[in-house]
């Protein structure tokens, strides 16, 4: 698994996940649940990754989208 995009914004990972689900790439958010321990204060960015196989489309289509890969 490689990482394409990290943010504290839970609705900006929302937005990637569904940009990258809709052209046919699974991928899934790491970190998510880490609020719990943080105490909600979104320190942490969660991290969005996908399988080594899919890294190249997957940059493509969040920089088509405008949005920052890692």
């Amino acid at each position: 698994m490689r990482v394409v995009a990290e943010s504290t914004d839970p609705v900006r990972v929302s937005f990637l996940l569904a940009l990258l689900r809709d052209a046919g790439i699974a991928c899934t958010v790491l970190d998510a649940h880490i609020s719990a321990l943080e105490g909600g204060i979104g320190a942490f960015p969660r991290r969005l990754v996908v399988a080594e196989e899919d890294l190249a489309q997957a940059r493509r289509v969040l920089r088509e989208a405008g949005e920052e890969t890692v």
